[in-house]
């Protein structure tokens, strides 16, 4: 913190930009875990790191705001993800590890505190493409395959270069033992063109969560569309014998009714609506 506070109060306008790195590690530095075995409690640990990112991006973007009120310069999240043990048998200098769908969930997870902090965060990169860390690519020989964080990328696409929407709702907690509560469900909305889409990102393995949201304009006749990507397994993931165990589907748990949008959202899932407003 004091860090940033000294570079903006000296450096600021020379400055165009100000990094920040934070990694999702469920596990110690020494012992980070394991990316495909862990139980609810690991799960649930590394989506409460998750949400630190928010903590993060607002502290330090208050202290911009101190000298750059007009958010010139651009918060640069340039290194993000989680960060797990290597697989086994592989070279642990290549930081190869396998990607689930609790990657997908943090990956969620931070596309929203981005959204949310959009005028400050100019930029903000994963660690990394294929084969490293979170990566939404994994090859072997010939092979490859995409991993649940790419197919998260793939869904919100929707929301890119769109106007971002202020959503207010309450989520339930989710808490495990010893643990601080932290949100179940995460929300996000952007509009353009007639359409509004709206991403949630469901974190409790076990039980569905209804979500009821009030949309202007909407009808019970508006068109309505959408995908989820989920599993039935924490640890769910695609490999090379098989690429397509977790991928996005067509989702269609949601209902219109008196102005408001009603969805039910699986077990750990990510969902994506549009509403057709035009």
């Amino acid at each position: 913190m004091n860090w940033t506070k000294v570079l903006m109060e000296r450096a600021a306008p020379w400055m165009d930009g100000l990094s920040l790195h934070y990694y999702t590690v469920p596990g110690t530095w020494e012992k980070k875990g394991s990316a495909t075995e862990f139980d609810e409690d690991e799960w649930f640990i590394t989506l409460k790191k998750a949400y630190e990112m928010e903590r993060l991006v607002e502290d330090h973007g208050e202290i911009m705001d101190r000298y750059d009120p007009d958010k010139r310069i651009g918060m640069i999240i340039d290194e993000w993800g989680t960060w797990y043990d290597p697989e086994p048998g592989t070279n642990p200098g290549f930081l190869y590890q396998q990607n689930t769908l609790r990657d997908a969930l943090v990956a969620a997870l931070h596309f929203h505190i981005f959204h949310r902090h959009c005028e400050r965060i100019h930029m903000a990169n994963i660690a990394q493409t294929v084969n490293v860390l979170q990566a939404m690519v994994l090859t072997k020989d010939e092979k490859m395959l995409l991993t649940p964080t790419y197919h998260v990328f793939h869904m919100f696409q929707v929301h890119q270069e769109e106007e971002a929407l202020e959503v207010e709702f309450v989520s339930p907690p989710y808490e495990r033992r010893g643990e601080k509560k932290i949100p179940q469900v995460s929300v996000s909305a952007s509009r353009s063109s007639g359409k509004m889409h709206i991403s949630y990102c469901h974190l409790n393995p076990h039980e569905q969560t209804e979500i009821s949201l009030a949309i202007a304009g909407i009808e019970e006749q508006t068109k309505v569309t959408g995908r989820v990507l989920t599993a039935d397994r924490m640890n769910a993931h695609n490999t090379f014998d098989d690429p397509h165990s977790v991928q996005p589907k067509d989702f269609q748990q949601m209902a219109v009714k008196s102005g408001e949008l009603t969805v039910e959202l699986p077990p750990m899932s990510v969902v994506m609506i549009t509403v057709d407003l035009a």
